[in-house]
């Protein structure tokens, strides 16, 4: 069941595909690919130029690039010299960039030549001083490049053996505000491997994979760098998602499983049916994590397509995956799934801390070896995170008696409205099936004599929306308690790098 021969590091790793298959290529973006062979050999003489050039055990090193061959072998190399690898949003604002950088304590950065003059404005301003590192094809003479540490090494990477030590701080997508650093071991990441993607989702080396994820996030960090490493597949990596130039992709036959969120399978499907696009190439299965995967989407997807599209659970702080469903066998659309191997699961009252009855609503908790190490710098938060050896996950969940769980949404952004709870994804499903809308959100907001009441805000399809069909359509399918009592339409959903809503950035909208 659990592939424990993929939990190893990272020198191992490497070593074992350049034995095996030297000249397949491991990574591939619209500019350049690495064979396995070639990705051993310049990650070793990164590594070992990085030591050269000060990096000391334990050190942080900031990854702020986009998607590419470039980010895969920074944070490989960065592992394989002993670092903690810290992932930036290459799409982050100068305040969030700032943050993390000093948050972390981050001695090096590696980001582009075309960011130099941010980051050195944001050192000044936070007066902080790392070593900069320029990826990419152009050549500098002052700053170090990626290329020349690739270029080879005197002396051998220091390659550390343990895997239970801390590898990434991982910063939470800020769904609520700001984020938190999360400490993660490469054991915890890779058993997701081991016990999800290989066995469950049954990712091989002879899959070719397409992922438009993004690299900075857990999930994409998971699966589309570490996994594929562990597998020894071979992946395209997306700079970033563009529903017609997947589509474009696809149709070539050449990929045989795509990882994405909820809202990029939505925009695939719809650009789809504007397309008249039947098939996706050779494709065989889709997977989506990240954010909640409404079960109309995911029928409507697997009918149009004829492809699995399995949704699972996961967050930051258990090394992405707690749920998968399983690629054979019937599932519960809507469900997402059972838990992984070797995790235990238990659906509490938020109140008493006792377990609930099957079909009941409660918090979900986790227990296994995928958990956090903590909060960097933050132990009054990890104590309340992690009790006794449990996540508390502030997720709402449910479980049938076969075990599959649900996720009805969030305990800090139930509305309760008149003493009633309102779980704004129930909503938020009901919405997203009316023709005239793309995406949509709902928000608590503050009501004289209720409490609270929801807010809804629509992205509709052609820019036009017809609230008063909208609300006919809400009143058919939804107790009207639950009716939003407000409609804004706007042109976007604010949502994190996994699929997130971040209901915050809506609530201060309101507030202007």
């Amino acid at each position: 069941m659990i592939h424990v021969d993929l939990i190893a590091p990272i020198a191992t790793l490497l070593d074992r595909h350049a034995k095996q298959r030297p000249d397949k290529v491991a990574y591939w973006d619209a500019s350049r690919s690495v064979a396995y062979g070639d990705l051993a050999r310049r990650t070793a003489s990164i590594a070992a130029n990085l030591t050269k050039a000060g990096l000391r055990d334990g050190d942080k090193i900031a990854i702020y690039l986009p998607n590419g061959v470039d980010w895969i072998e920074a944070c490989l190399a960065a592992l394989r010299a002993g670092a903690l690898v810290v992932p930036i949003s290459f799409d982050a604002a100068e305040g969030e960039i700032s943050y993390r950088l000093a948050d972390a304590g981050c001695g090096f950065v590696v980001t582009t030549p075309a960011r130099t003059e941010l980051i050195d404005k944001i050192c000044r301003d936070a007066a902080i001083a790392p070593t900069v590192i320029l990826a990419g094809s152009a050549a500098s003479r002052t700053a170090m490049t990626l290329a020349d540490l690739a270029a080879g090494a005197s002396a051998p990477p220091a390659d550390s053996g343990d895997i239970d030590r801390s590898s990434f701080i991982i910063y939470t997508s800020g769904t609520t505000g700001r984020a938190k650093g999360v400490l993660l071991s490469l054991r915890g990441m890779l058993w997701i491997s081991a016990a999800c993607w290989a066995p469950i989702c049954e990712l091989t080396e002879n899959d070719v994979v397409l992922s438009p994820l993004p690299l900075f996030h857990s999930y994409g960090l998971n699966l589309s760098v570490l996994g594929i490493l562990a597998i020894g597949a071979s992946e395209h990596i997306m700079e970033r998602f563009s529903p017609q130039q997947a589509l474009d992709l696809l149709q070539t036959g050449k990929y045989s499983l795509m990882p994405g969120v909820p809202t990029m399978f939505h925009y695939l499907l719809h650009r789809a049916q504007e397309s008249g696009i039947e098939r996706l190439g050779l494709l065989r299965l889709c997977i989506s994590a990240g954010a909640i995967m409404p079960a109309t989407l995911n029928e409507a997807f697997e009918e149009r397509f004829k492809t699995r599209l399995l949704d699972g659970y996961g967050i930051t702080e258990t090394s992405t995956m707690v749920t998968m469903n399983w690629l054979r066998g019937a599932r519960p659309m809507g469900s997402c799934g059972l838990p992984v191997p070797g995790l235990a699961v238990r659906i509490v009252d938020p109140s008493s801390r006792e377990d609930v009855l099957i079909g009941e609503e409660g918090e979900l908790i986790v227990r296994g070896p995928n958990l956090m190490q903590g909060y960097h710098n933050k132990p009054a938060e990890t104590a309340s995170a992690l009790r006794r050896g449990w996540y508390h996950t502030g997720d709402l969940a449910k479980s049938d008696a076969a075990g599959y769980l649900t996720i009805t949404g969030r305990i800090k952004e139930l509305i309760i409205r008149g003493g009633q709870n309102i779980a704004p994804a129930e909503i938020e499903e009901v919405v997203v099936r009316h023709p005239q809308v793309a995406d949509c959100a709902v928000v608590g907001i503050k009501h004289a004599t209720l409490g609270e009441v929801p807010c809804l805000f629509v992205v509709a399809k052609t820019g036009q929306l017809d609230i008063v069909a909208l609300m006919d359509h809400c009143r058919a399918h939804l107790s009207a308690y639950k009716i939003p009592e407000a409609t804004h339409l706007v042109a976007e959903i604010p949502r994190t790098g996994s699929g997130k809503i971040m209901r915050f950035k809506l609530v201060e909208t309101l507030g202007r």
